[in-house]
């Protein structure tokens, strides 16, 4: 089969594209080679037509209300499920497509591909999350959940093993997820293609700073991801808290929106840091550079618990892209991205963290050393220009009939 004629139907749930990065970049290198690929994902602010083709790639959206609680996520997941399946069925028609590329979270995306196996359509699974781990970091540990909590944990477990064991081959993000297919979703180890997340470098662009964002301050720390449950911004908080006791000349710049946003504005409000710490919420590409490109440091406060040490974290890779020495927690995937572009604070010590980023804003030539070693790092092995091969070489295998 030539490439002109191989049909990819890629389904999220997570984020809306184009903001979904990882989704993005997968859908648009696989058009630019030749697949037809038509995406379905959810609405969302700035993202709201419900069918559209951008950089050559179809995409249809549903409406999905936003979760909270764990009724409200089975509610999400139910209407997800409902939408997936009517809107392939329109694809399908439209386009048509040889694999369902289902990116998770959640991990019931395998049946929509089932109803189409019966028309040749194989499932291919994109771990992007490990949903156990995850539903743990939302609702406590498995040990500590009352009986219907547990029961919806174990559901996670059933869900990914089913997951693996419907799927044609997989795309994982990192050596600790390939373990996890290979234990928990019994997956043959050749059907593991590991697929980092790695940056654009056109998208992740340096240029000079903007000092007026830092407010008069001397220096700016800068946050990038999802203001969210798990991301740990009550520690970035802290740190700023027990620096600012010491010091007055540190900025924070927090860039990004998510569920928590408003909650953790309220908090910031309320423990005095107004004056030296900015929520921007969601913006545009030029907003998150101009923040980025001004911060002296970056910093990732996920916290440990056994989601954050085994996944892979885009905004690491993107602030090593933008040359920008790091402080986070020590997390194993972490640690294995940063490398020596960053220091590690004892995992879910907001004190210690402060400390690490003082330490930085006092040597400035270590702050250079650590930022040239990530930039190189991503430029010379784990920018989207180098990881998306696998991506390729994975559909290629699939094409060729390496998997039958």
């Amino acid at each position: 089969m030539s490439e002109q004629n191989r049909k990819i139907l890629i389904i999220v749930e997570n984020l809306p594209v184009p903001f979904d990065t990882r989704v993005w970049q997968e859908a648009t290198t696989l058009a630019a080679n030749g697949y037809e690929v038509s995406v379905i994902c959810p609405k969302g602010k700035g993202a709201t037509a419900e069918m559209e083709e951008l950089e050559g790639v179809h995409i249809y959206r549903h409406d999905l209300p936003e979760a909270n609680g764990v009724v409200g996520y089975g509610r999400e997941y139910y209407g997800a499920l409902k939408a997936q399946r009517e809107l392939a069925e329109i694809v399908y028609r439209e386009h048509g497509f040889d694999v369902i590329h289902g990116c998770n979270p959640p991990d019931d995306i395998y049946m929509v591909a089932k109803k189409f196996k019966s028309r040749g359509v194989d499932y291919v699974f994109d771990h992007h999350d490990i949903c156990p781990e995850l539903f743990e970091a939302k609702f406590g540990k498995k040990e500590e959940l009352g009986l219907v909590k547990k029961m919806l944990y174990k559901s996670q477990t059933y869900l990914e093993k089913k997951t693996y064991q419907n799927a044609k081959f997989a795309f994982v993000t990192n050596e600790s997820y390939r373990s996890i297919a290979i234990e928990r979703g019994g997956m043959d180890p050749n059907r593991i293609i590991v697929l980092r997340s790695g940056p654009k470098l056109e998208r992740m662009r340096i240029q000079p700073s903007d000092e007026s964002i830092k407010r008069g301050k001397k220096y700016m720390v800068g946050y990038l991801g999802v203001i969210g449950q798990q991301e740990g911004i009550e520690y970035l908080l802290e740190a700023a808290k027990i620096i600012k006791k010491a010091r007055n000349d540190v900025f924070w710049g927090i860039v990004g929106g998510g569920p928590h946003l408003d909650a953790l504005r309220k908090m910031s409000s309320d423990m005095g840091l107004d004056d030296c710490v900015e929520f921007t919420g969601r913006g545009s590409d030029e907003d998150l550079l101009r923040y980025l490109n001004t911060a002296d440091i970056c910093v990732n406060s996920d916290e440990f618990n056994p989601m954050n040490d085994k996944s892979t974290m885009n905004k690491i890779l993107e602030y090593m892209a933008l040359a920008k020495p790091i402080v986070q927690f020590d997390l194993t995937e972490g640690r294995f991205s940063a490398q020596d572009a960053s220091l590690y604070a004892e995992p879910n010590n907001p004190a210690n963290m402060a400390e690490k980023v003082v330490e930085l804003l006092e040597d400035p030539e270590r702050r250079k050393t650590m930022g040239e070693y990530g930039r190189n790092r991503v430029v010379n092995e784990l920018s989207w220009g180098h990881t998306s091969q696998a991506l390729l070489d994975g559909y290629e295998r699939y094409f060729a009939g390496e998997f039958d």
